[in-house]
Protein backbone atom coordinates (compact mmCIF):
# COMPACT_ATOMS: atom_id res chain seq x y z
CA UNK A 1 0.00 0.00 0.00
CA UNK A 2 1.76 3.05 -1.00
CA UNK A 3 1.89 6.13 0.91
CA UNK A 4 0.45 9.19 -0.50
CA UNK A 5 2.48 11.63 -2.24
CA UNK A 6 3.91 14.54 0.50
CA UNK A 7 2.39 17.26 -1.46
CA UNK A 8 -1.07 15.39 -2.20
CA UNK A 9 -1.10 14.65 1.85
CA UNK A 10 -0.52 18.41 2.48
CA UNK A 11 -3.24 19.65 0.27
CA UNK A 12 -5.96 17.01 2.41
CA UNK A 13 -4.22 18.77 5.50
CA UNK A 14 -5.56 21.94 4.79
CA UNK A 15 -9.45 21.50 3.45
CA UNK A 16 -12.21 20.02 5.22
CA UNK A 17 -14.70 17.25 5.56
CA UNK A 18 -17.81 19.72 4.34
CA UNK A 19 -15.94 20.87 1.36
CA UNK A 20 -14.30 17.50 0.04
CA UNK A 21 -18.23 16.65 0.45
CA UNK A 22 -18.98 19.14 -1.87
CA UNK A 23 -16.35 18.32 -4.40
CA UNK A 24 -17.30 14.55 -4.30
CA UNK A 25 -20.96 15.41 -4.98
CA UNK A 26 -19.76 17.48 -7.94
CA UNK A 27 -18.35 14.48 -9.44
CA UNK A 28 -21.75 12.86 -8.41
CA UNK A 29 -20.55 10.32 -4.99
CA UNK A 30 -23.02 11.34 -2.57
CA UNK A 31 -22.15 8.75 0.09
CA UNK A 32 -18.59 9.23 0.99
CA UNK A 33 -19.20 10.90 4.70
CA UNK A 34 -19.17 7.91 7.14
CA UNK A 35 -22.26 8.12 9.42
CA UNK A 36 -21.25 7.83 13.26
CA UNK A 37 -17.89 8.14 13.79
CA UNK A 38 -16.78 11.44 15.98
CA UNK A 39 -13.77 12.39 16.79
CA UNK A 40 -12.51 11.54 20.29
CA UNK A 41 -10.24 15.03 20.57
CA UNK A 42 -9.88 17.76 18.19
CA UNK A 43 -7.03 18.58 16.30
CA UNK A 44 -5.33 18.61 12.97
CA UNK A 45 -6.59 16.72 9.95
CA UNK A 46 -6.24 12.64 9.93
CA UNK A 47 -5.26 12.25 6.52
CA UNK A 48 -3.96 8.47 5.02
CA UNK A 49 -4.60 5.02 2.84
CA UNK A 50 -7.06 2.92 4.22
CA UNK A 51 -6.06 -0.24 5.85
CA UNK A 52 -9.47 -2.38 7.10
CA UNK A 53 -10.48 -4.72 9.47
CA UNK A 54 -13.92 -6.97 9.10
CA UNK A 55 -15.86 -7.68 12.03
CA UNK A 56 -19.35 -10.29 11.91
CA UNK A 57 -21.04 -11.08 14.48
CA UNK A 58 -19.37 -13.06 17.46
CA UNK A 59 -19.92 -16.82 18.19
CA UNK A 60 -19.46 -18.47 21.66
CA UNK A 61 -17.49 -21.66 20.89
CA UNK A 62 -15.05 -19.14 18.70
CA UNK A 63 -14.76 -16.24 20.42
CA UNK A 64 -13.07 -16.82 23.70
CA UNK A 65 -9.75 -15.19 25.41
CA UNK A 66 -7.76 -17.84 24.21
CA UNK A 67 -8.21 -16.57 20.69
CA UNK A 68 -5.84 -13.33 21.58
CA UNK A 69 -3.10 -15.69 21.42
CA UNK A 70 -3.56 -16.73 18.09
CA UNK A 71 -1.03 -14.70 15.90
CA UNK A 72 -3.65 -15.21 13.06
CA UNK A 73 -6.68 -13.42 14.83
CA UNK A 74 -7.30 -10.82 11.86
CA UNK A 75 -7.62 -8.09 14.94
CA UNK A 76 -4.31 -9.09 16.35
CA UNK A 77 -2.39 -9.32 12.50
CA UNK A 78 -4.20 -6.43 11.19
CA UNK A 79 -2.82 -4.19 14.34
CA UNK A 80 0.98 -5.50 13.85
CA UNK A 81 0.92 -5.08 10.04
CA UNK A 82 -0.92 -2.04 9.21
CA UNK A 83 1.18 0.23 7.48
CA UNK A 84 3.07 3.53 8.57
CA UNK A 85 1.11 6.50 7.35
CA UNK A 86 -2.34 3.96 7.01
CA UNK A 87 -5.56 4.95 8.84
CA UNK A 88 -6.64 1.89 10.25
CA UNK A 89 -10.64 1.18 9.57
CA UNK A 90 -12.78 -0.87 11.29
CA UNK A 91 -16.04 -2.48 9.72
CA UNK A 92 -18.11 -3.22 13.40
CA UNK A 93 -21.70 -3.36 11.16
CA UNK A 94 -22.40 0.07 13.27
CA UNK A 95 -22.57 -1.88 16.77
CA UNK A 96 -20.94 -0.62 19.65
CA UNK A 97 -22.67 -2.53 22.33
CA UNK A 98 -18.73 -3.83 22.61
CA UNK A 99 -15.31 -2.71 21.84
CA UNK A 100 -14.00 -2.73 18.20
CA UNK A 101 -10.55 -1.98 20.15
CA UNK A 102 -9.09 -0.32 22.96
CA UNK A 103 -5.88 1.94 24.26
CA UNK A 104 -3.38 -0.59 23.70
CA UNK A 105 -4.26 -1.52 20.23
CA UNK A 106 -4.35 1.93 19.31
CA UNK A 107 -0.94 2.74 21.39
CA UNK A 108 0.42 0.08 19.07
CA UNK A 109 -0.62 1.57 15.77
CA UNK A 110 0.12 5.16 17.09
CA UNK A 111 3.77 3.33 17.57
CA UNK A 112 3.76 2.48 14.11
CA UNK A 113 2.94 5.30 12.83
CA UNK A 114 -0.46 4.86 11.63
CA UNK A 115 -2.40 7.82 10.58
CA UNK A 116 -5.72 7.27 12.54
CA UNK A 117 -7.90 4.81 13.90
CA UNK A 118 -11.97 4.73 12.81
CA UNK A 119 -14.55 2.61 13.42
CA UNK A 120 -18.52 2.64 13.08
CA UNK A 121 -18.64 0.97 16.68
CA UNK A 122 -17.24 2.35 19.59
CA UNK A 123 -13.75 1.77 21.51
CA UNK A 124 -12.96 0.70 25.11
CA UNK A 125 -10.59 2.76 27.22
CA UNK A 126 -11.99 5.58 25.03
CA UNK A 127 -9.81 8.51 27.78
CA UNK A 128 -6.72 7.02 27.00
CA UNK A 129 -7.40 6.65 23.86
CA UNK A 130 -8.35 10.14 23.50
CA UNK A 131 -4.77 11.32 24.95
CA UNK A 132 -3.12 9.51 22.14
CA UNK A 133 -1.73 11.68 19.68
CA UNK A 134 -2.99 9.80 16.74
CA UNK A 135 -6.53 10.89 15.90
CA UNK A 136 -9.15 8.22 16.49
CA UNK A 137 -12.87 8.16 15.91
CA UNK A 138 -15.69 6.08 17.00
CA UNK A 139 -19.58 6.16 17.72
CA UNK A 140 -19.89 6.30 21.59
CA UNK A 141 -17.74 4.53 24.65
CA UNK A 142 -17.86 1.01 24.82
CA UNK A 143 -15.91 -1.19 27.72
CA UNK A 144 -16.92 -4.99 26.88
CA UNK A 145 -14.48 -6.79 24.98
CA UNK A 146 -15.26 -7.14 21.16
CA UNK A 147 -14.88 -10.58 21.94
CA UNK A 148 -18.84 -10.84 23.29
CA UNK A 149 -20.28 -8.97 19.92
CA UNK A 150 -17.94 -9.44 17.40
CA UNK A 151 -15.56 -11.90 15.41
CA UNK A 152 -12.42 -10.83 13.49
CA UNK A 153 -12.69 -12.37 9.67
CA UNK A 154 -10.78 -10.60 7.19
CA UNK A 155 -7.96 -7.97 7.21
CA UNK A 156 -7.64 -5.48 3.75
CA UNK A 157 -10.83 -6.42 1.93
CA UNK A 158 -13.53 -3.88 0.95
CA UNK A 159 -15.77 -3.27 3.84
CA UNK A 160 -18.58 -0.52 4.89
CA UNK A 161 -17.86 1.50 7.47
CA UNK A 162 -20.24 4.38 8.70
CA UNK A 163 -22.34 3.11 6.00
CA UNK A 164 -19.72 4.18 2.75
CA UNK A 165 -17.85 1.65 1.29
CA UNK A 166 -14.59 1.55 1.95
CA UNK A 167 -11.78 -0.24 0.05
CA UNK A 168 -7.96 -0.69 0.45
CA UNK A 169 -5.86 1.69 -0.19
CA UNK A 170 -9.21 4.44 -0.44
CA UNK A 171 -8.10 8.00 0.98
CA UNK A 172 -9.32 8.89 4.61
CA UNK A 173 -9.82 12.49 5.65
CA UNK A 174 -11.14 13.10 8.99
CA UNK A 175 -11.19 17.00 10.54
CA UNK A 176 -13.12 17.56 13.76
CA UNK A 177 -16.60 17.39 12.34
CA UNK A 178 -16.06 13.74 10.60
CA UNK A 179 -14.06 11.21 8.03
CA UNK A 180 -14.53 11.30 4.30
CA UNK A 181 -13.88 8.23 2.11
CA UNK A 182 -11.92 9.32 -1.26
CA UNK A 183 -11.61 6.83 -3.85
CA UNK A 184 -7.94 6.48 -4.37
CA UNK A 185 -7.90 7.46 -8.09
CA UNK A 186 -9.80 10.35 -7.81
CA UNK A 187 -7.37 11.75 -4.97
CA UNK A 188 -5.63 14.13 -6.83
CA UNK A 189 -8.48 15.68 -8.77
CA UNK A 190 -10.41 16.36 -5.29
CA UNK A 191 -7.38 17.24 -3.52
CA UNK A 192 -7.00 20.07 -6.07
CA UNK A 193 -10.52 20.51 -6.42
CA UNK A 194 -10.79 21.05 -2.87
CA UNK A 195 -8.33 22.82 -2.52
CA UNK A 196 -9.58 26.11 -5.04
CA UNK A 197 -12.84 25.87 -3.12
CA UNK A 198 -10.98 26.23 0.18
CA UNK A 199 -9.79 29.31 -1.14
CA UNK A 200 -12.54 30.97 -2.66
CA UNK A 201 -14.82 30.46 0.29
CA UNK A 202 -11.84 31.80 2.60
CA UNK A 203 -12.11 35.27 0.18
CA UNK A 204 -16.20 34.64 0.83
CA UNK A 205 -16.15 34.36 4.54
CA UNK A 206 -13.97 37.48 4.99
CA UNK A 207 -16.02 39.56 2.23
CA UNK A 208 -19.27 38.16 4.27
CA UNK A 209 -17.63 39.23 7.60
CA UNK A 210 -17.65 42.91 6.39
CA UNK A 211 -20.96 42.73 5.47
CA UNK A 212 -21.26 42.10 2.25
CA UNK A 213 -24.19 40.29 0.96
CA UNK A 214 -24.12 36.07 -0.11
CA UNK A 215 -26.36 36.93 -3.29
CA UNK A 216 -24.29 37.40 -6.28
CA UNK A 217 -21.08 36.47 -4.38
CA UNK A 218 -21.91 32.76 -2.98
CA UNK A 219 -22.05 31.36 -5.59
CA UNK A 220 -20.46 34.04 -7.51
CA UNK A 221 -23.17 35.08 -10.01
CA UNK A 222 -22.00 38.63 -9.68
CA UNK A 223 -19.66 39.13 -12.98
CA UNK A 224 -17.72 41.87 -10.40
CA UNK A 225 -16.77 38.83 -7.95
CA UNK A 226 -14.18 36.91 -10.20
CA UNK A 227 -12.09 40.00 -10.74
CA UNK A 228 -12.05 41.29 -7.16
CA UNK A 229 -11.44 37.22 -6.00
CA UNK A 230 -8.65 37.36 -8.02
CA UNK A 231 -7.16 40.50 -7.23
CA UNK A 232 -7.58 39.04 -3.27
CA UNK A 233 -5.96 35.79 -4.11
CA UNK A 234 -2.72 38.26 -5.51
CA UNK A 235 -2.67 40.59 -2.49
CA UNK A 236 -3.09 37.02 -0.46
CA UNK A 237 -0.55 34.88 -1.90
CA UNK A 238 -3.41 32.48 -2.58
Amino acid sequence: MMKLDPKLHAKFMAVSTATLTTAMFKKGLRNIFLQGPQRLRSGENMVGTAYTLRYIPAREDLDVLESFADRNNPQRKGVEECPEGAVFVIDSRGDASAASAGCILAARLQSRGCAGLVTDGGFRDSPEIAELKMPAYHVRPSAPTNLTKHHAVAINDPIGCGGVAVFPGDVMVGDNEGVVCIPRHLAEEIANEATEMTIFEDFVMEKVKEGASIFGLYPPTDPEIEGKYLEWRQINGR
